[in-house]
């Protein structure tokens, strides 16, 4: 058996595992972003890196058709954190005119900072995401043609400063779960590593994912969080990827929504990123199984989240 049919042996089972126990659960968690979708344990030079999709929310089966590509293949390349970011996004004419968004009330029982409804007409003047934190500034350039619903999400959030004094809860790295990225906005989570509700939490509504594949996964990509198995059920958590070994996440089938690129403040990141993790309960693989969340181990505070024109 070759290593590539080992790791897809490895993912069947690990995806049977998961649905069996979701299954037995019912769903109870909402963990946004990638809990354990490929599971494939990948041994290299003693270094276990376990691919996993980093389990935030939960919501429903990405309906989004998976490219014949291999997970393991990208898995192989990962970037340094000192990769080229992008300048800008991909040029594109689509407009955005006349889109209706809709926001659907989160009836999943998660815990939630309700603030109303974003309104259904979006604005589509957002041009950057700027981001203040207690480690350092992050400017995001906005993706705004091709995901209106999205970006207006955060703009009417940002307006009820849903996110202030809120902590990134979830730093992944390629040497625990074989990603790298720091996720964001449970309004509730802890960030702590000891509270499982960690990466529950949302703005009590839910919406669709939009411009899937648009954008690759990979380092500076700023893309919505949710659980791997639940398409369609995005909140107010999103990730910041710091490493191209997420472009796996896309090969998988999995829905991600990507909504813009970092083209400040990446620095930032990798050094958020090169502090480590402070693993779930001492367990590090604990995040693998889906038990709960990796904290950075240098505290993220979102001091200000604003859109801007």
């Amino acid at each position: 058996m070759t290593d590539v049919d080992r790791q897809t042996q490895l993912a069947r089972e690990h995806r049977e595992r998961q649905e069996q126990r979701s299954k037995d659960t019912g769903n109870s968690r909402r963990n946004t972003v990638i809990g354990a979708l490929l599971g494939v344990v990948l041994v290299a030079g003693g270094v276990i890196a376990a691919v996993t999709l980093m389990g935030n929310d939960d919501s429903k089966a990405p309906d989004a058709a998976a490219p014949a590509d291999s997970a393991s293949a990208s898995a192989s390349a990962s970037a340094s954190p000192g990769a080229s970011v992008p300048a800008a996004l991909p040029t594109t004419d689509a407009k955005p005119a006349g889109v209706t968004c809709e926001y659907r009330k989160d009836d999943t029982g998660a815990p939630a900072k309700k603030v109303g409804m974003p309104p259904a007409k979006p604005d589509t003047r957002g041009k950057n995401m700027v981001i203040t934190t207690n480690q350092g500034t992050i400017v995001i350039q906005l993706a705004t043609a091709q995901t209106p619903c999205t970006v207006n999400s955060f703009e009417f959030l940002a307006k009820k400063n849903f996110f202030d004094n809120t902590r990134c809860h979830r730093l992944a790295t390629p040497e625990t779960v074989g990603l790298g990225m720091l996720q964001c906005g449970d309004p509730l989570a802890k960030g702590d590593a000891k509270h499982s509700t960690d990466g529950t939490g949302g703005p009590g509504y839910l919406f669709a994912d939009e411009n899937l594949g648009g954008i690759p996964l990979g380092r500076a990509t700023v893309a919505m969080a949710q659980a791997s198995e639940d398409a369609n059920s995005n909140g107010s958590q999103f990730f910041i990827s710091f490493s191209d070994e997420n472009t796996q996440l896309t090969s998988s089938g999995a829905a991600f929504t990507p909504f813009g690129v970092v083209t400040k403040g990446m620095d930032v990141i990798d050094k958020i990123a090169k502090g480590g993790i402070i693993p779930f309960n001492g367990d590090p693989l604990a995040d693998v199984r889906g038990e709960g969340s990796n904290a950075p181990k240098l505290p993220v505070i979102i001091k200000d989240l604003r859109i801007t024109r």
